[in-house]
């Protein structure tokens, strides 16, 4: 599967990028300054999707022992990790332009923060704990005790007063973007997630071998290769 996400991911990321940074109409008021929604944006999405695929995997491992869901939940961590910086770093360079400041303590923006101290708080406990069953099982109870945190980020804008913009894309009925402008959006997010897919894969497929040396099945796939 690797080769065609990878050339998946690629034209998506070409075709998003050329639509949002050069096909796409400078806003009425931000002008050009706009156009780091396109990396920004798919990745705070990106953020709370993969913490949210992080906390159920942990939650099937921790249920039901399935050793799988457990590699999955550990290896998505500094993917989400890396993610929630780039949301805050992009968001800053956003910030200093429209805002004049590089950082406010604002509710949507202090919640992201406290997302990457969750990514950061589930590797080191994880890395903590030598026996990798029981890692697993403390890193999945985290991980669902800060599953609380993400309502928070999503509505933080709507439930307190924010200088963050308020909801645009999810405006189905109508949308508060140009759909020249939300078209190569929409598809960045989904060349993020393909991305998210072959990091993971990667991750996992390297995690299992190490959890598995020495194993039979392991060592026949490695002859046979």
């Amino acid at each position: 599967m690797l080769p065609w996400l990878t050339a998946l991911m690629l034209a998506l990321l070409a075709y998003g990028l050329y639509g949002g940074l050069v096909l796409a109409p400078a806003d009425y008021q931000q002008g050009d300054s706009f156009r780091i929604i396109y990396v920004h944006v798919p990745a705070a999405w990106m953020s709370m999707f993969i913490y949210m695929m992080m906390a159920v995997s942990g939650a099937i491992g921790l249920i039901w022992h399935i050793k799988l869901a457990e590699i999955v939940s550990i290896c998505s961590a500094p993917i989400g990790a890396s993610f929630t910086l780039l949301a805050l770093i992009t968001g800053s360079l956003w910030g200093k332009p429209m805002w004049g400041t590089w950082w406010v303590w604002d509710a949507r923006l202090t919640s992201e923060l406290i997302l990457l101290f969750l990514y950061l708080g589930v590797i080191g406990l994880y890395n903590a704990i030598e026996d990798n069953r029981t890692a697993s099982r403390a890193v999945a109870i985290l991980a669902l005790v800060g599953v609380v945190n993400i309502p928070i980020i999503h509505y933080s804008v709507e439930w307190w007063s924010s200088l963050h913009q308020g909801p645009t894309v999810t405006k189905f009925a109508k949308p508060s973007i140009h759909i020249d402008m939300l078209i190569p959006l929409l598809v960045m997010a989904v060349a993020f997630k393909v991305y998210y897919a072959i990091a993971l894969l990667l991750r996992c497929r390297n995690e299992l071998v190490q959890r598995e040396q020495g194993a039979r099945w392991l060592d026949e796939i490695l002859e046979e290769k």
